[in-house]
C-alpha cells in the first residue's frame, strides 16, 4: 500500500494522476497547507522540506519519498510504466519533467502568487512572471506541434507532471495574468490538454483528495 500525503495543489495532483494511472492501492493522507500541517512533526519525518506530496512505499520497508519529480520516478521505475528504462526515450522523459519541475511549476507558482494572493500588487514582478509564463507556454505549443506528447509520441510521467499546472491557468487560476488569452492563442497545447484530460485515471486524480 501507498500512503500519499497531499492536498489540493497541481504538485499533489501530479501524483494522485500517477497512481491511478497505475491502478495500484494507495490511501490519502490529507495534509492542510493552510493549516499549517505540513510543519507538523509526524508529517516531517516524511517530508524534511515540510512540503506536499510525500508517499510512504510500505511494501519497501517504509520508503519515504518527497518532491513530486522523484516520487514519479520512484513509481515510475518500480511499476515499470510511464517511464523508458533506457535510451533516447528515457532521457526525453526526464528532460522535460525537469523541464516541468525546474521551469512551470516554479514560473506558474509565483506568478499565482503575485497576481491572486499578495496582499501588495508588484507590476514588477507580476510583469516578470507573466513574461516567463508565456515564454514556457511557447516552448511547450512548439515542441507539441511536432509531438503528441511532451516526451514524444507516447503518454509518460513528464506530461503527468504538466497537466496541473496547465489546466489550472486555462481554467482561470491565473486570470490576473490572462494566461487563458495566451493559451487561446497555443493550439497544440489545447490539443494536448484535451488529450490528457480526456483520460479517465487523470480525471479521477484531478478530484484527489476530497476535501
Amino acid at each position: 500500500m501507498i500512503q500519499f500525503y497531499t492536498y489540493t495543489t497541481p504538485n499533489g495532483r501530479k501524483i494522485s494522476i500517477m497512481l491511478e494511472e497505475l491502478g495500484i492501492p494507495y490511501q490519502v493522507n490529507v495534509v492542510n497547507i493552510s493549516n499549517g500541517e505540513q510543519f507538523e512533526p509526524d508529517f516531517l519525518k516524511v517530508s524534511p522540506n515540510n512540503k506536499i506530496p510525500a508517499i510512504v512505499d510500505e511494501e519497501a520497508n517504509g520508503l519515504a519519498v518527497f518532491e513530486s519529480g522523484a516520487i514519479l520516478t520512484y513509481l515510475a521505475e518500480k511499476y515499470g510504466q510511464f517511464l523508458p528504462t533506457s535510451g533516447e526515450a528515457r532521457y526525453k522523459t526526464l528532460e522535460w519533467l525537469h523541464w516541468q519541475i525546474g521551469g512551470v511549476g516554479p514560473m506558474f507558482g509565483q506568478l499565482g502568487y503575485f497576481t491572486v494572493y499578495a496582499k501588495e500588487k508588484m507590476p514588477q514582478a507580476i510583469a516578470r512572471y507573466t513574461s516567463e509564463a508565456e515564454r514556457l507556454l511557447a516552448v511547450m505549443d512548439r515542441r507539441l506541434t511536432d509531438n503528441a506528447y511532451l516526451a514524444g509520441e507516447v503518454y509518460s510521467i513528464a506530461d503527468m507532471a504538466a497537466y496541473p499546472w496547465v489546466v489550472n491557468a486555462r481554467e482561470g487560476a491565473f486570470l490576473g495574468a490572462s494566461l487563458g488569452a495566451v493559451l487561446a492563442e497555443k493550439p497544440a497545447v489545447l490539443r494536448w490538454l484535451n488529450d490528457v484530460g480526456a483520460r479517465p485515471a487523470v480525471q479521477r486524480g484531478m478530484a484527489v483528495p476530497v476535501v
